[in-house]
C-alpha cells in the first residue's frame, strides 16, 4: 500500500491521507472544493464548488498515476439536494466515462462546503 500526497490538491484537514493506492487502485478521500493554493474555499455556488472539486480530484488522481477517466466508482455528497440538477450539469463535464456512482444530501460538509466527492480508480 502506498500514500499518495500532493500538494496540486487540498492538504487532509485530520487524520487521514488524500489518498491510497492499493494494488491497481487508487482510493481518494473525499475532496471539498478548497483551493490548493490558498487554503480556502473560494467559490461560494454549487457549480464554482463542483468545479474546484474536480480539479482537485484530477489532481490528486494525476499525482497517483491514474487520471479522471479512470474513475470506476465516486460517491457524491451534497449539501442541499436541491443542487443536484447544477451539480450534474458540472459533474457531467468531467467524469465523462460516466463511473459508478451514488449521491446523497447530508447535513453538513467540512469547511461549510455545498460539496464532497471522493472517488475510486484505476491506474
Amino acid at each position: 500500500m502506498e500514500t499518495v500526497n500532493t500538494k496540486n490538491a487540498p492538504a487532509a484537514i485530520g487524520p487521514y491521507s488524500q489518498a491510497k493506492i492499493c494494488g491497481n487502485l487508487v482510493y481518494a478521500s473525499g475532496q471539498i472544493p478548497v483551493n490548493p493554493l490558498s487554503g480556502n474555499i473560494e467559490k461560494t455556488d454549487i457549480a464554482g464548488q463542483t468545479e474546484q472539486v474536480c480539479v482537485n480530484i484530477a489532481a490528486l488522481l494525476e499525482a497517483a498515476g491514474s487520471g479522471i477517466e479512470k474513475v470506476v466508482k465516486t460517491v457524491c455528497f451534497l449539501s442541499d439536494i436541491n443542487d443536484f440538477a447544477a451539480f450534474n450539469a458540472v459533474y457531467e463535464k468531467f467524469f465523462t466515462s460516466k463511473p459508478a456512482r451514488s449521491c446523497v444530501a447530508v447535513k453538513d460538509i467540512p469547511k461549510g462546503a455545498l460539496v464532497e466527492i471522493e472517488c475510486i480508480a484505476e491506474i
